[in-house]
This record gives structure tokens, sequence and C-alpha cells, in this order.
């Protein structure tokens, strides 16, 4: 039997509870300026004097990309918040082979070992002694597993498609980039109601090298004709932060599952619970671009 390794126990969420989105949104009033509203209380998205430290944090790495003229997007964990799927997928085919002496992972050794990985690495990873050929047909029955729980599962990060709906008001170039398989990347795309919001989706192992190496966005910045100067990422795992900043484009973490340390001692250059986190707000009413009648 195959036997991993305890990881060192990790505070953070609990990954079977799928919390509906809660209210909130952002607008864009007449003056063009993005508002917060959460139950009925609206807020500027500005950060007060009081936030400054936080402020000047974000200023030297988010705030010089103005203007703005490209957000690219990770997928599983950024745009929805899949990971307790692929958990519970995971659990349940790991114990049907008697992984760990047939006891179920934990949330602590899924965030540790497999969340944001790529499926070729994991095969390794999680099964040193087994046949490579197996243990990716192992991950391939994962994904299809994945794939049959998604629909009816799947839910969107808080704030999501108000902020779509503000990138195409500016005609901002984007880009979905993920080391998840294509079929798995076109499924949740379809089930966010996204698929024409992208015109470019790039796949990790399609690239020389996935995700932690920078291939997959470089990729995107090409095919979207994007300069990593006026770009910024939207990434929520330590992977796929460590692969923005390798690319050069700084990265906004998302604390969806994973630890906040982890994400910042990746190198992310901005923490936010969703996208409509007053922190992210106030950067993006900084980096808006300017529209054709010559205002922001």
């Amino acid at each position: 039997m195959l036997s991993p390794r305890a990881p060192a126990p990790i505070p953070r969420r609990r990954l079977l509870s799928i919390s509906a989105p809660s209210p909130g949104r952002i607008s864009i009033g007449d003056s063009n300026r993005i508002s917060f509203s959460r139950g009925g209380e609206k807020k500027r998205g500005r950060i007060s004097s009081a936030d400054t430290p936080a402020r000047m944090a974000t200023d030297s790495a988010l705030t010089k990309l103005a203007p703005l003229e490209a957000i690219l997007f990770d997928i599983d964990g950024t745009l929805c918040d899949s990971d307790p799927i692929h958990f519970c997928a995971f659990r349940e085919l790991l114990q049907q082979i008697g992984f760990n002496d047939g006891i179920p992972i934990t949330e602590e050794f899924y965030s540790a070992n497999i969340s944001g990985g790529h499926n070729d690495d994991l095969a390794r990873s999680l099964f040193p002694d087994m046949d490579h050929d197996k243990a990716m047909q192992f991950m391939d029955d994962k994904e299809a597993f994945f794939r049959k729980l998604a629909p009816g599962r799947l839910k969107a990060v808080d704030g999501l498609h108000d902020l779509c709906r503000w990138i195409e008001g500016y005609n901002l170039k984007r880009a979905a980039v993920t080391n998840a398989p294509r079929a798995n990347a076109e499924l949740m795309l379809s089930l966010l109601g996204l698929t024409d919001f992208f015109p470019v989706l790039v796949i990790g192992s399609e690239c020389d090298r996935a995700k932690p190496f920078p291939d997959p966005y470089l990729k995107a910045l090409e095919l979207i004709g994007a300069s990593p100067d006026h770009t910024f990422i939207f990434e929520d795992s330590a992977s796929g932060i460590r692969a923005g900043v390798a690319a050069g484009v700084p990265v906004v973490g998302l604390t969806t599952r994973n630890p906040a340390k982890a994400l910042s001692d990746a190198g992310a250059s901005l923490l936010v619970n969703d996208f409509q986190d007053p922190k992210l707000l106030s950067v993006l009413e900084e980096l808006k671009p300017v529209t054709e009648n010559g205002q922001a």
C-alpha cells in the first residue's frame, strides 16, 4: 500500500461546505467610480488613511501598472471555489485504491500536497512506485469524476460577474490560464457562463512547461498581445503565484482556500478575500484605463 507522508497541520477553512455568494456587487456609477455594496450599505472602493501601510504595499507592484491593459485569470479556486469538489473526488478515489492504507486523506493533506498541482507531477508524487501510465490513468479517472460532480455544485467566487462586466466596460484584454485539463477548464467556464468572455484559454499541459513555470502566462501574454508592464494576474495557489511572478507579472492572490502565508511567501503582491474585497476595488480605481472620451 502507498502511505503518503503526513503534512504539518495547516489552519484553513473547511473544504466540504460550498457557501453561496453573499450579497454585494461592484457597480459603476455616473462618475465611473467603483463602489462596493453589501447588505444595502455602500462603500467607495478607496482605502482610508488608516490603511496606509497596505496601500503602500500595493502601490509599488500594482498601481505602477496604470493604465491597466489586461488581466489574466487562473480558473480552479480563482474564478470558482472548485477545491471542495476536487477534494471529494480525490478522497473517494484514493480510498478506493487503498491509498494511505485506506484511510481517507485529510483537507490538510490535500492543501499541502495536491491543490494547484499539475496532474503529471501529482501522479509522480502521489504514486512514486506505480507505473506512470497507470498513475496517469488514475488522474484521468479523477478528472472524469470531477466533471460528473461539478454541475450543480460549482459556484463563482463572490463578485466575479460584476468584475467581468467592469472588464468588458473598459475593453480590457483577458485570458484564462490553468493547469486543469482542457475538458475541465471548458466545463468550468461553461458552467460559470464565461465561455465567450475569455477569447484565449491556455492549458498548462499544452505548453512546454506547466505552472509553476512561467510558460503558460507568457503564452497568454503573447496570444492576447499584452504587456506585462500593464497586466496583473489573479491566482489562488502558491504554484500559480510562482508562475506569475516568474513571468514578470504582479499577482493578486485570492485566499479562497489556501493559507494566506503560503500565497504571500510565493510572491503575491496583494491578498484579497474575493472580487468584492475593498482592497481590490481600491486598486482597480487607481488602475482603470482612460476611455476614448478622455475620462477614466
